[in-house]
Formats: structure tokens, sequence, C-alpha cells
């Protein structure tokens, strides 16, 4: 069935028309035009996949990766940077204008490299096969490079097969020292460590939740802080990005007094932004981060500074208007609307808004814009070759 790409979706996927109907195409490009299979049907919509390129669009270019046609780790290998960039901000101005904020973002923030720059992966592991599964599927792609991943990481791919692990994930994290961090989820046996830990820096080895070898943590140092790093705590997977997110906590909390940081993993940017606050709070519901916040904060000498372990929904009483500032920072689903109509409610002067969903960021804007307006709405390409990107939003109060 041949089909003309006429843009890209919200997932990075091209859209094209059958009778009226809409089709989502992965790995397409808008002005290819292409013999495409349907692989789902749906009442408002089709999915499909290419089975032959007729005309292959100009911004077409070759994937430099040889797992990207089937691999569903990456969505643009194929067209160049500047196109994904563009985007990355079409995408987002048409999410304000579609849902009524009145703010139009002008630029992004580039990363410093668009290949190997994630600090941490997870792999699939089945029948002993290791990679990555192929798009909106549980069919795995054998890999053993990934252009996204840091070259450490890179490195040891090609002897993961040593530890003999049948079926389970491994994630690996790299630090500033090339220093790698393995957590295994597996019920098989772990073989061979030794010969691994001879040829690699690896810090530490976790396997089911138990640290095996070494150390189930890591230091991290960016923008001259030190940050301990457990196994299962959240850190950003760009350092190029989190060191802009740095002088931007710096740059907007000059002249805060008091802050209160919502889900704040280590303690990253409430460390960072301790550094001009007269006194920061932080939250976290991960017991093992707090653990690490508490660790950051005396490795950085930063004393004003209190972490709490809770969820935010359960400390909503610490949310008061003697907060001049407030950081966000939570995972994809958002901010709870419980939170945010108690932040409503009190008289906080700024809100630093940072999230990897435009839909939930935008669906958390809605409920705020009542009583606030966005200051500055910067979008930054934390995640090259990929759809996803990082939203970093000032909101003042009206």
């Amino acid at each position: 069935m041949e089909i003309e790409v006429i843009k890209f979706d919200n997932l990075g996927r091209g859209i094209g028309y059958i009778n009226n109907k809409i089709i989502f195409i992965p790995k397409t490009i808008p002005g290819d035009i292409v013999d495409v299979q349907i692989t789902k049907e749906n009442k408002n919509y089709y999915e499909g996949k290419i089975t032959k390129i007729i005309k292959p669009s100009s911004l077409r270019k070759d994937a430099i990766c040889p797992y990207f046609s089937e691999c569903g780790g990456c969505d643009f290998l194929n067209v160049s940077l500047s196109e994904i960039l563009d985007y990355k901000i079409n995408m987002i101005n048409e999410l304000l204008t579609k849902n009524k904020i009145d703010f139009k973002v002008k630029d992004i923030i580039k990363s410093k490299d668009a290949y190997n720059y994630r600090n941490k992966i997870t792999l699939k592991i089945e029948n002993g096969i290791i990679g990555f599964y192929q798009n909106d599927t549980h069919h795995l792609i054998e890999i053993n490079y990934c252009y996204l991943a840091n070259k450490e990481i890179n490195n040891i791919l090609k002897d993961l097969s040593i530890l003999n692990i049948k079926n389970g994930t491994l994630t690996i994290r790299c630090n500033y020292k090339n220093e790698l961090l393995l957590d295994i989820k597996t019920e098989n046996k772990i073989e061979n460590i030794d010969k691994l830990v001879s040829k690699y820096k690896i810090i530490g080895i976790v396997v089911n939740d138990k640290c095996i070898y070494g150390d189930d943590y890591f230091i991290e140092e960016l923008d001259n802080f030190l940050f301990k790093v457990s196994y299962n705590a959240f850190f950003q997977v760009n350092p190029f990005i989190c060191s802009d997110i740095f002088e931007l906590i710096k740059e907007n909390t000059k002249t805060a007094n008091n802050v209160l940081d919502l889900y704040c993993g280590v303690g990253t940017l409430s460390i960072v932004a301790s550094t001009n606050a007269k006194n920061v709070v932080g939250v976290e519901i991960v017991e093992n981060a707090i653990k690490d916040a508490n660790f950051n904060k005396k490795i950085n000498a930063q004393n004003n500074l209190e972490f709490i372990c809770a969820d935010t929904k359960d400390i909503l009483n610490k949310i008061k208007s003697d907060y001049d500032t407030i950081i966000l920072d939570p995972p994809r689903s958002g901010v709870p609307s419980k939170v945010l109509n108690k932040i409503k409610d009190e008289n906080i002067n700024k809100i630093i808004y940072i999230s990897c969903n435009p839909h939930t960021l935008i669906r958390d804007l809605n409920i705020l814009k009542s009583n606030y307006k966005i200051n500055e709405f910067i979008v930054l390409d934390m995640f090259p070759n990929t759809h996803h990107l990082e939203s970093f939003v000032v909101l003042e109060r009206l």
C-alpha cells in the first residue's frame, strides 16, 4: 500500500493517510513515499511498517547504526539533527497552542554531543541474546553497539555474554571516571565475574537488589559538584544537558530565600540551589535516593539543606508561603493535581518545573495558569536522536 508521509507525530513516527484515516509509520520522514504493511487497525487510526521506500524524502539520510531500522532505541538517525531540533520546538509550540497557553518557544539548547551521550542504558536478555526490543513489540534485537551510549558502556557490551545470563535485564551506568555499575535482574546464576572485572573498571555489581561485588553506588562529578548515585537512584542520563540545567537553576535561585525541591532524587538540584538560596528542603519517595542526598550534602559541604523521605502528597502541610521558590522535577507521570492545587493556594512567588514529558507538563501548566504566568519556557535536547526532550519552565505568580 503506497503512502506519502506528511509530518511527524509527537512520538516521532511518520503520519500518512489511508482514505482520510490516519496511519502512523515508525522510521519514516516527511516527504517519504513508502509501501506500507498495516500492523494494527483501530477505529480511528492504523499503525504500519515500511516494506519498501518507493521515493525517499529529500530530508532522509543513511542511518549510521546497522540496527536502526528494527531497534526501538532511536527515532531519528535517518534525518539531520537540525530537522530533529525544529521538530521538537514545533511539537512543544503546537501543544501550547492547542491548550491555549499563551507562550511561544523560539529556541532549543543543544546537547554538546548527539552521540555516545547516555551514561545509562537498560538491556533486555532473552535466551542469552542481549539487546533492545523492536519498535512496539517484544521481539528482541541483538546489539553489540549503541550509538547513544557512552563509549565505555559500548566497550563492555561485547563481553557481557560471559556472565552467562539466559534471561533478565541488565542496566549499565557509567560515571565521569568511566567506572561502571551493573544492575542485574535474573533468576540465573551469574558466572565469570572475575573475568569481567579484570578487564573493565567495574565499581559494583548488584544482582536482584543485592550487591555481589564492590559497591552498589558510584560517585559522579559534574560542574565541580560530587554526587553519590546508587544503582537504583535517578540521575540524568545526559551530563552535558544536566550541566545546562544546573546553570538555569543557579540563575533562577539568585534571590531565593527558602526553596522546596519536590522529587529531589539524590539531591542534585537541591544542592545546586543551595549555593544561592538561604535554605533548601528536598523531598523524595525513594529511600536510597534520600540516603544518597544526605551523603551528597556532606561531601559538597552544603549545610543549608534538609532532605525528607516522603511522597509529595503526604507532605502537603510543608507547602506553605514560607517558601518563595518551588522546584518540581517529577517522573513522566507529572505532579498530582492535589499537590498542584495546594501550591496554587499558597503565595509562592516562583515555580521551576522541569519535565521529560511535554504532555503531562502541559496538563499541569493548565492547572497552574490561573494563578501563574510563564516567564521562561526553555527546551533542552536531553535525548538527541529520539523524540524525547526536556523542558525547563519558570512560572511567576500573577
